[in-house]
């Protein structure tokens, strides 16, 4: 969705959520807290001020509905995508893509990778 001549100037540069959604174990779905989502949610929050990005807020986030793809990320006003791994592929995220404006191509996941039948899994 396109942003309107009339609309407020954002209140960050960008906002980044991370999902730490938990599911029961054992769950056909997974999900991403199980894969460390919240320690490197830590990290990314800490390194992104370390790193002084000031415009850059990063925030918890209940499910993101990528749960097989995860641990996941979204990052807006461009609504692109990562699933990432490590603290590693988190600083390569903070300074690429949230300092240098690029973009870390071999972490970004498309629209067309789509999830298992949802009504399957719940």
């Amino acid at each position: 969705m396109a942003s309107r001549p009339d609309d407020p100037k954002p209140y960050y540069d960008a906002h980044v959520f991370c999902c730490t959604n938990v599911r029961p174990p054992g769950h056909t779905r997974g999900c991403c807290a199980e894969k460390g989502a919240v320690k490197l949610r830590d990290h990314m929050k800490a390194r992104a001020k370390e790193l002084g990005l000031d415009g850059v807020r990063v925030n918890i986030a209940g499910c993101l509905d990528r749960c097989e793809l995860g641990p996941t990320l979204v990052i807006y006003p461009e609504g692109v995508w990562y699933s990432y791994r490590t603290t590693a592929d988190i600083d390569e995220i903070l300074s690429t893509h949230l300092r240098d404006g690029g973009r870390v191509k071999r972490l970004i996941l498309q629209p067309e990778q789509k999830l298992p039948d949802k009504a399957a899994s719940g």
